[in-house]
């Protein structure tokens, strides 16, 4: 995996858009984007921040050969780190996309149950009939 499609895939992990990244990073859009497309190369100062942004070292990022990618969960209330997700890129992949499928699910449901509750408190009497 190229840095770059490493730093979109991290990026995207932690749920954040191209444009809370390129805040953090306080620079436009366009130059992030570039750089997630691999269109610019990356000055070492840029990757420093990147890395720490992302929560990374610099050569966890930059070590291309990787194969394995762990998530950590780290609870700030007692300093303790467990690994929930430990797999080969590709597995990651599929998890993730798979991930993303029940988000949609879940957004949809949410939606469908707040047109009830508005449906329900527009019309009171619809209970008792």
């Amino acid at each position: 995996m190229k840095i770059n499609e490493k730093i979109k895939f991290i990026r995207e992990l932690k749920g954040w858009s191209q444009e809370e990244m390129a805040e953090k990073l306080h620079m436009s859009m366009g130059a992030y984007s570039n750089i997630e497309r691999g269109e610019t190369n990356i000055q070492f100062s840029r990757l420093e921040q990147i890395s720490k942004i992302l929560g990374m070292k610099i050569s966890e990022l930059t070590d291309l050969e990787s194969k394995n990618v762990q998530i950590v969960y780290e609870n700030s209330l007692d300093n303790q780190s467990q690994v929930i997700f430990n797999a080969s890129d590709g597995e990651l992949h599929q998890t993730i996309a798979q991930q993303q499928k029940e988000i949609s699910y879940l957004k949809q449901e949410i939606a469908y149950l707040k047109e009830i509750i508005s449906l329900k408190s527009s019309n009171p009497d619809s209970e008792n009939s």
